[in-house]
């Protein structure tokens, strides 16, 4: 059997751009925690398994997977219960091989099994936008705000505002979307954007035990919204990348928006999101008449 892994390849629609990928600490057992939950989403089938008897646990057994892996179930159960966090990469891409990851989760798992080895220091995030940043922000024409990494808005223009009156400073996108009736009108692929989002944060999160806002934020959410709940619980992370969002506007109607998100140079907590249209099609139309009315309150 070989040992080496096979990446599926990733979705060809990765959704809306998001937050940079880093790791950072969730739990106190974050590399367990990720193992089971990969685990639980493999099917017997998909891993040439015989699906016979009766299972008490969705997925792979542990055993099973510590035998498809070429380990023994003694090696795997310390894996899952923390009591091993330092696996050699042997080991890493014979579980990546076995839990079918692609390659923003075997990056994400390796970042796991690093940063175990790390002193835990806090390091202070950044929260105010540079002037420069918060300046340019206000000279574009497109809707555009400064988000962290938790989705939490630090700055947005008025033309954000009357897009998406969620779009405001002060606000969360998550919180919008999982909290908000008006959120499922407003994105008719509600579904794909929220999972899109849920995983960014997941991958952005990494390990962050240290991170207060992280925790407030999703337990907040998982109390309040059984379907953010259920997408926290599967440790799904995916890259982040620009997309083209559809909008279901009241004033102006459907439209699909390209969404980018930038990187903003000595805040790299922070990133700047724009929405813009092709050059010429009916959606640019359909922009420049929100930008014409300029303010949330004319939504």
């Amino acid at each position: 059997m070989s040992s080496a892994p096979v990446y599926p390849e990733p979705p060809a629609d990765r959704g809306p751009a998001g937050p940079p990928l880093r790791a950072r600490r969730s739990s106190d057992n974050p590399l367990g925690a990720y193992l089971r939950a990969r685990r639980e989403l493999v099917t017997p089938g998909q891993a040439g398994i015989p699906d016979v008897g009766v299972r008490r646990t969705p997925g792979l057994r542990r055993e099973e997977v510590a035998q498809l892996a070429g380990i023994s179930a003694d090696y795997y159960l310390r894996l899952e219960r923390g009591r091993d966090r330092n696996p050699s990469v042997h080991v890493l891409d014979a579980l990546a091989r076995v839990l079918r990851l692609d390659a923003d989760h075997v990056g994400y798992l390796r970042s796991l099994v690093a940063d175990a080895a790390l002193p835990h220091v806090r390091r202070p995030r950044t929260t105010t936008p540079p002037e420069g940043a918060r300046k340019f922000l206000d000279s574009l024409a497109q809707p555009a705000f400064i988000e962290d990494e938790h989705f939490d808005i630090v700055a947005a223009n008025p033309v954000a505002g009357a897009l998406d009156p969620g779009l405001r400073e002060g606000g969360n996108q998550l919180r919008d979307l999982f909290l908000d009736p008006d959120a499922r009108t407003l994105y008719p692929e509600w579904q794909r954007v929220t999972e899109c989002l849920v995983f960014g944060l997941r991958q952005s999160a990494g390990t962050g035990v240290d991170d207060p806002r992280l925790g407030q934020l999703t337990d907040e959410l998982s109390a309040a919204s059984g379907q953010f709940s259920e997408l926290w619980e599967r440790h799904e992370v995916r890259g982040q990348y620009g997309a083209p969002v559809r909008i279901n506007h009241p004033k102006v109607g459907e439209l699909t928006l390209n969404r980018e998100r930038m990187s903003i140079a000595g805040a790299e907590d922070l990133g700047l999101v724009v929405f813009h249209a092709d050059a010429g099609s009916v959606d640019a139309e359909k922009l420049a008449l929100l930008a014409s009315a300029g303010q949330p309150a004319d939504v």
